[in-house]
């Protein structure tokens, strides 16, 4: 048998001995290209439209991803084929109970989501887990590592994971979400759960595409912490006080019996709704059965009053006006006589020689 050679990387450090024990391998000679060549045919091919709305409703995750990525894609050649795409999955969708989460950092939302992904797919449920990624303001780069904190739930047959960066979304949610609601549930999923960045007051745009909407609290945070307060808890549902275990399980109790007291001055967002204070442990599972079967309450309550379809139509109209006016943002800044003033204007500003309300007005009038 012929010895494999080996030689050292090129950045190898100066002086190093036999302790630096990282070597390179030289590859196999001969062998035959032809598989390679079948492997890379396979990753540079593009699914046609019908394969890729095949692999959805048939759940197959490859195609799904990837139909996804599509929809996500800001580039101008895929917007076509993604809307075909959506066109062709509508019908098959709305099925699904779709749920917000939110709260501030370090509220335990990921480990929520996946106690109460576990016992819902323990119930006979799909769950799709769409979680969003705050991006960094200099990068624009995103960890995207929700699959990590969610490590036992990644691991279910009946469980989807999309992570996605934030990409300086003030809702904490991509510009896509709602379009990659449409084709999990499409795929058969009938339990959406959308966790967000908890980034404060802007997460209410989430609330224009959930049925529910849960703000996962944390005791003794202070008001520092818990500045969302007010605004986020007048969209919310429900409020659920996690870590209720151990020596904070007091603490968590008397949280809840003050918000109790608070949101009964607020006014519902939902018609016919109280909004409920709860407490659960994500790390011991206790609670979580509670959650579920309050949302199956509202869920039953609002079908009823016919309050449920009627958001659903409300949400289906703001999608509408949101995607007109990213239609129009794109359009703005790909014109060509905007592309060519806008240099020009920018360095009159940045110099002190033009206001910025005299500058968007004459922008304006090169894009009409």
């Amino acid at each position: 048998m012929k010895k494999q050679q080996s030689y050292k990387p090129d950045w190898t450090p100066k002086n190093a001995g036999e302790e630096f024990a990282i070597s390179v391998i030289k590859g196999v000679d001969g062998t035959s290209n032809k598989s390679s060549k079948s492997k890379s045919n396979m990753k540079s091919k593009i699914p046609k439209i019908e394969e890729l709305v095949k692999g959805v409703l048939e759940d197959d995750r490859n195609l799904l991803a990837r139909s996804i990525t599509l929809i996500e894609s800001n580039a101008t050649a895929h917007h076509k084929k993604a809307a075909q795409i959506l066109d062709k999955l509508l019908p098959y969708s709305g099925k699904s109970i779709r749920i917000g989460i939110s709260g501030v950092p370090g509220a335990g939302k990921s480990t929520m989501i996946e106690a109460l992904g576990l016992y819902l797919i323990e119930q006979g449920h799909k769950v799709a887990v769409l979680t969003v990624d705050p991006s960094s303001s200099v990068t624009k780069g995103s960890i995207l590592g929700d699959k990590t904190r969610m490590e036992k739930l990644s691991q279910e047959a009946n469980c989807f994971i999309r992570p996605s960066p934030a990409s300086g979304n003030l809702g904490g949610v991509t510009r896509k979400t709602r379009e990659t609601i449409t084709v999990c549930e499409a795929a058969g999923f009938d339990v959406v759960l959308i966790e967000t960045v908890g980034v404060g007051q802007s997460e209410i745009t989430v609330r224009s595409m959930v049925d529910f909407f849960l703000l996962v609290m944390i005791a003794g945070a202070g008001d520092e912490l818990q500045g969302i307060k007010k605004g986020i808890i007048e969209i919310s549902d429900a409020l659920v006080f996690n870590k209720a275990d151990g020596a904070n399980k007091q603490k968590v109790n008397v949280a809840r019996a003050e918000f109790a007291n608070a949101v009964h001055y607020l006014k519902p967002y939902s018609k016919g709704w109280e909004t409920k204070v709860l407490t659960a442990s994500a790390l011991s599972g206790k609670g979580i059965e509670e959650i579920w079967q309050m949302i199956l309450e509202f869920t039953e309550q609002s079908k009823k009053s016919k309050t449920f379809d009627e958001e659903r139509k409300r949400q289906s109209l703001q999608w509408m006006y949101f995607l007109i006016d990213e239609k129009l943002k794109t359009q703005f800044y790909e014109n060509p006589k905007v592309k060519k003033e806008i240099v020009d204007i920018k360095k009159q500003i940045l110099e002190g020689k033009l206001l910025a309300t005299s500058a968007a007005e004459s922008l304006l009038s090169k894009f009409s």
